[in-house]
């Protein structure tokens, strides 16, 4: 069996969960998600938990019940108490500001980066050098904040760029570094 396709997922508490065929809708506090699951594997409410079950120990059954149970308890942990993936600007003139539901950043392009996230998905500006996206879909959120690393990765020499919170960049030696005769 799968370690973690057999492990129950607890519901907490002001959080629905229903299932029909394939669709599982999750319903809490925070908001709605649903999605389709794969339709070999079968998904159950019983006694407050959420079971994901398969019907073989065949190679494709084993990698979609991990999936698909790892899925639901993101979706049952996005609408009870979302996600948040926090990033950091390191640069000298590197900010970021908040222009009504835009982000804007100042990247030190010739132009001033706007970028409007998607429905569902929001960002909040600390301080001029750190934001935070969050939202209830970990999907979304991952996906912004990899859409924002993207627009200027750190790099190497001086460390510069869109980091994430706790980001290690793996530093390298310049020109001086190569060695002197």
């Amino acid at each position: 069996m799968s370690r973690i396709g057999r492990l129950p997922i607890r519901i907490p508490d002001g959080v629905t969960v229903s299932v029909d065929g394939n669709r599982v809708a999750v319903q809490g506090p925070r908001g709605q998600l649903e999605r389709a699951v794969p339709a070999q594997i079968t998904v159950r409410v019983e006694d407050g938990q959420v079971l994901c079950e398969r019907p073989s120990d065949g190679r494709v059954h084993r990698s979609l019940h991990g999936l698909t149970r790892t899925l639901v308890a993101n979706m049952v942990q996005g609408v009870s108490q979302g996600f948040r993936k926090e990033l950091e600007l390191v640069g000298v003139g590197y900010r970021a500001q908040k222009q009504g539901e835009d982000l804007v950043l100042s990247l030190g392009f010739s132009h001033p980066v706007r970028y409007r996230p998607p429905a569902g998905v929001s960002i909040e500006v600390s301080d001029p050098t750190h934001f935070a996206v969050s939202g209830i879909s970990k999907e979304q959120v991952g996906q912004v904040a990899a859409d924002l690393h993207r627009l200027r990765p750190p790099e190497p020499y001086k460390g510069k760029g869109v980091m994430y919170r706790g980001e290690q960049v793996r530093r390298k030696a310049g020109k001086a570094g190569k060695g002197a005769r």
